[in-house]
């Protein structure tokens, strides 16, 4: 069951076969596992093959991305997440404010409002989730830009957290290319 922990409250989400598992099925696999005890435990990742030759690949592949002198908000609760984020966002230009939950990113608006630009929220956290803080902050600044990351793919997610037209939301793990181009989008978004 790739869903259950054994983690306490607050102390992390502990589902990381449950990422695993979303980006697996996102991308039509399948996942076996085994467990013996005192032995261990074996995933199996099965993943389709691609019909498709690689020149009907290449027109999509797009420049490096590019980065800014913006100001963003994460609020992620897995702590390696958060650091990794922070930093391929620094290493762009952006300037970073990281806060491990809902609560401690709402302290950091009411520090920082007139500074922040975009707010980069974990759909799920522990105390306040994503959707909650973005409804705190827009009560207090309509222009701040959000966008979403989650462990689980769009379809998973949208039976708990449904996504509005104006909502973005990325896949985590993070790719570095991908989130500087996902966070260009939505700050350059009309």
């Amino acid at each position: 069951e790739p869903f259950f922990t054994t983690k306490k409250e607050g102390e992390g989400t502990g589902l990381g076969l449950a990422t695993v598992y979303g980006i697996v099925k996102h991308h039509d696999g399948m996942i076996h596992g085994y467990s013996e005890v005192g032995k261990g435990t074996i995933f199996k990742v099965y993943m389709p093959i691609s019909e498709r030759s690689a020149v009907s690949v290449g027109d999509k592949v797009v420049g490096k991305a590019s980065g800014g002198s913006e100001t963003i908000l994460i609020a992620e609760d897995e702590e390696m997440i958060l650091n990794l984020a922070a930093r391929m966002l620094r290493d762009a230009g952006y300037t970073v404010l990281t806060a491990s939950d809902g609560v401690e990113a709402l302290h950091l608006f009411e520090q920082h409002a007139d500074e922040i630009d975009l707010a980069l929220l974990d759909v799920v956290m522990p105390r306040l989730g994503g959707r909650d803080v973005q409804k705190r902050i827009r009560e207090k600044d309509p222009h701040v830009r959000f966008l979403f990351a989650s462990g689980y793919s769009a379809n998973a997610i949208h039976t708990n957290f449904v996504l509005g037209e104006d909502m973005q939301l990325i896949q985590k793990p993070y790719q570095r290319e991908a989130l500087l181009r996902k966070v260009r989008e939505v700050l350059d978004a009309p």
